[in-house]
């Protein structure tokens, strides 16, 4: 009989230390939020060397294959031009887990051709 209760009352022990611990959960940093943020960093400062590296005249769809897709774009004609603006991600503003254009480096290109980057080629646009 004290086999028994000696049995039972480890079943008991398990299972109440069972149900005790299978809600728990063991976190040891946020490997997700981590892993993006030095993404988005990784990027931001390879765009950064990218474009510190730019010359004059670099055509767009090289510019685009060196950078990859930017992360806003904007066409139009001006002067009788074809005016294509890229802008990429160089710099952190706000922690919102959004991109802005103001934390982003413009690109200008005119007819497909590197004209200027960053904010005065845009402003003088």
């Amino acid at each position: 009989m004290s086999v028994k209760i000696s049995f039972l009352g480890k079943l008991f022990a398990v299972s109440v230390l069972t149900a005790t611990l299978s809600g728990c959960v063991v976190a040891i940093g946020d490997k997700t939020d981590s892993r993006s943020e030095s993404s988005w960093q990784k990027a931001q400062t390879n765009n950064l060397q990218q474009i510190n590296q730019l010359q004059l005249g670099a055509r767009a769809d090289d510019v685009r294959s060196l950078l990859g897709a930017p992360d806003f774009s904007e066409l139009f004609e001006k002067d009788g031009e074809q005016v294509l603006v890229l802008f990429y991600r160089t710099h952190h503003v706000k922690s919102d887990n959004k991109t802005t254009k103001d934390e982003c480096t413009p690109l200008v290109f005119k007819n497909n051709l590197l004209t200027g980057w960053g904010d005065n080629a845009y402003k003088y646009l």
